[in-house]
Order: structure tokens, then sequence, then C-alpha cells
């Protein structure tokens, strides 16, 4: 770090903060975090780096999470295996290929609504938000990334590989590589997710993150998981599992060189004590003094009331979801501010819980228009972390393929919770005007609202 690099920083500058090991030019960006041995994190909005997007071609802030991928893909020697909802990114489904080609062992497993080449698709026989997607990749120029794979010979299946018309939604994102090394956390393989629309210049990218893990322990229960998936293949019996077919496993732990990390695959049976609702339960009554959320989707009941609680035991909450799911009827976001809205049938659901007076602490970011709060994460007392795949909703719990993972390291943390800082800069808490507007709108078409049978 220099002056050539820095060619704005006065003469004054020079001076050092201090006389020890941590002094630095005055005015020069702050150090990296540190992480523990064996953990990458990328962050696609990060204040801190930046790259050139393949969208715009303009130089944009942030981790550029398709070259994190790509790297993996590189450094691969024996075997690559990938189960995300979707990958529609081709410079990723051109990489798996020269891989394959090379003689690796590449295998996909894909959400069996993405599974097919959009390319072949005819717009006809897609329903209005498959059309836009399909304009908004042909509009790319890029290339058909499934099509890709298929061309390359890649071997490729979805959730209909068990003989069933698809589990809840095969959600995964992550990548295993030769047993050693994980790729997850809550992006899809997907322009969108990491570079932004494009026929949208102003999105950046769904806010989004992830996680590169060095640990066999850790590997060798994703691999698991992907091989009850896979079963044996294209073109063999129905032998693959998916959704509760899988009989997935409870909360596992190992270590990522000296952090523990525990990981969770959904989905479970309600009845299954070991579910993921049942986890995040436990792992939030946990906390003692802070709890920092950043959610795409809340709506789990019994979340929102523990949450609730927490503020009540004088526990400090951040709360910030997606500004698309924040204000739904099924949110606990509204739960949290102390309103209920019906549906589009004028029905309040029977467990709603509203507060009788607004939680503090509780909104949603100010995000460039067409972009999502993607993260599914939690950081309870600067010490834990909890991510993943998972929204927190019965739905992802009890029907969906999913990730969650558990993170014990405060250095971990600390990293998340700068996401959660830069996130809640400008951001939009309480009742704003714009809810306001929808709850008499709501009121004014349904009056009262009549009540849900439990």
């Amino acid at each position: 770090m220099g002056l050539r690099r820095y060619p704005w920083v006065p003469a004054v500058a020079l001076l050092l903060a201090g006389c020890g090991a941590e002094a630095r030019l005055v005015g020069a960006p702050a150090p990296p975090l540190p992480l523990p041995e064996g953990i990458e994190v990328a962050f696609n909005h990060n204040p801190s780096s930046r790259y050139r997007s393949p969208i715009t071609g303009h130089w944009r802030r942030g981790d550029d999470l398709e070259a994190f991928v790509l790297q993996s893909i590189a450094a691969a020697e024996r075997e690559i295996l990938v189960a995300v909802q979707e990958l529609t990114l081709p410079r990723i489904a051109e990489a798996l290929v020269q891989r394959h080609r090379q003689g690796l062992r590449v295998r996909v497993v894909l959400e069996n609504n993405y599974s097919a080449p959009w390319s072949a698709q005819h717009p006809a026989d897609l329903t209005p938000r498959q059309r836009q997607r399909q304009e908004q990749l042909q509009a790319l120029g890029w290339g058909d990334a499934v099509a890709i794979l298929h061309r390359g010979g890649v071997p490729v299946i979805d959730d209909t590989a068990d003989g069933s018309a698809g589990s809840g939604l095969m959600h995964h994102k992550f990548m295993v590589v030769d047993g050693r090394e994980v790729i997850t956390g809550s992006t899809n393989f997907t322009a969108s997710c990491v570079h932004g629309d494009p026929d949208a210049p102003s999105t950046r990218g769904n806010v989004n993150h992830l996680l590169r893990l060095h640990s066999r322990e850790l590997a060798a229960l994703f691999r698991e998981e992907f091989e009850r998936m896979w079963g044996d293949g294209p073109g063999g019996g129905a032998n693959s599992r998916f959704g509760l077919g899988k009989e997935s496993e409870g909360l596992r732990w190992v270590r990522v060189g000296t952090t523990p990390v525990g990981v969770l695959f959904a989905p479970h049976s309600p009845s299954d004590p070991r579910h993921a609702l049942d986890l995040l339960e436990e792992l939030l009554q946990d906390t003692r003094t802070q709890l920092d959320l950043a959610l795409f989707v809340f709506s789990a009941q019994r979340l929102g009331n523990v949450v609730g609680e927490l503020h009540d035991r004088g526990v400090t909450v951040r709360l910030l979801a997606d500004p698309g799911f924040a204000n739904r009827f099924f949110s606990e976001v509204l739960d949290l501010l102390g309103l209920e809205l019906p549906d589009h049938r004028c029905i309040v659901q029977a467990e709603n819980r509203p507060r009788r007076e607004s939680l503090p602490g509780v909104g949603t970011p100010r995000l460039s228009g067409g972009d999502k709060l993607h993260h599914k994460l939690a950081v309870i007392d600067g010490r834990r972390v909890i991510t993943g795949s998972l929204n927190w909703s019965p739905s992802a719990a009890h029907r969906n393929d999913e990730t969650l993972l558990v993170i014990d390291s405060a250095r971990v943390a600390a990293h998340f919770g700068a996401e959660v800082d830069r996130l809640w800069k400008g951001a939009e808490l309480g009742v704003t005007e714009r809810l306001q507007r929808k709850q008499e709108r709501m009121r004014q078409r349904c009056g009262s609202g009549r009540r849900a049978a439990a």
C-alpha cells in the first residue's frame, strides 16, 4: 500500500497512527478483517473491493462471486459436484465442460424448473415470469449455460430423477471440489444473483455471499448429501432421493481448521425434532446481547415470536428483510411492527401474533431497483453465524432441499456483522409511509378481514 496507489493522500497523512505493528497511513483504507484458517468469504456488494461488471463493462463495488466459483473449478484435480437451484452463467458451464473433457468427474444437480435449456423453450409454453427470464437471458447474448453442459457431455439431473414431479424446491447452492473444499452460501449461479439484471443496468445483483471452506470432514457431509440426490445419475433407476425421501440427518458438527462448523440438510417432517425451525429456535434462544438478521423471506411464526421475546429480554435486535417480502401478509416483519394484513382473499392468518408496540430496529434496506436482499443469515452476539440456502420459512424446513450452516467464530461473525452494518446504513425502519398506504388500501378492501381456520 503506497502513494502510487493513493496519490490523493496529503503529505500530512504520512504520519503514522502509532509506533507499533498496527500503524498505518492516516486516511488509507482499513486493513481487511482477518479470517480463521480454512475459511474464505465473499460479498457481491463488499464496499472494500471492486471488479469490472460483465453486464455493463463498468467497474463496480463488490467481490466477483462468479470469479470466486471459477477459481475453485480451475483448481480442481479429480472431482467437481454442483448442486444449485439455477445455473445460467455460461462461463461457469464452460469451465465445468472443460474440466470434464480433461478427465475430471463433473456432475450437476439442478432444480427442475431451471434444468431445461432456455434456448430450446418456446415462449408460448412459458409462464409470464419464465418468459421474462428467457428474454433477460437472451438479452445477455452469453449463451445457454444448461445447453452448454448438455453439449459438453456433463451429466445433469434434477429433482424429478426420483420419479416424482419434483421436491418442494431443490434449493441448494453448493459445490464440492476433490472431497476437500466446499463452496456454499446464498448465491445461485446466475447473473441476477451475482452481477445484476441485463435489462436493468442500475441493478448490482441480488445481495448475496459465498463461503469457501477447506475441510475434508465438511466436504464428506456435502458429498453424502449430493450422492443421496444423485442416485445412479441420468438414465438410471428412480433411486435418487429428494425432499423428505432423503431422510436427512440432524445438525452435525465438524471442524474447519480449528473452527466448529455445523451443517444441517433439510427437509424434515414437522414431527421430526431435528428439523431446521427447531434448530433455529434453539440457536436464537442462546442470544445474550445482540442479534443481527438479514433475511430474504421471514415467514416462520415461531421464529418471529422468539425474536420478539429476545427484544423483551433486553437483546438488541437489528432485523432487515427483503423489501419485496417484508410487507406480505405472511411476513413476520409485520408481526414485529405490530401490524397484520389480510391476503388477496381478505383472510388473516390465524396464528399471527402482532406486537402491541412496534419493535425498534426492524425494517428494509435501500437497494437498487430490481435487486433483492437474498441473504439468509443471522449473527449472534458477534460470535456465531447462521447462513446457507435455507430461508426462514416452514416450506424451506419441511419441503425443500436446503443447507443450513452454523459457524462458531468471532472472526467470521465480524465479516457478516460488517455486511449487516452496510445494509443498515440508510435502511427504512419501522412502519413506513408505503406500508401505511398498503394497510389503508387493504382495510378499505377487506374491512377488518376474516380470520382463517387454525
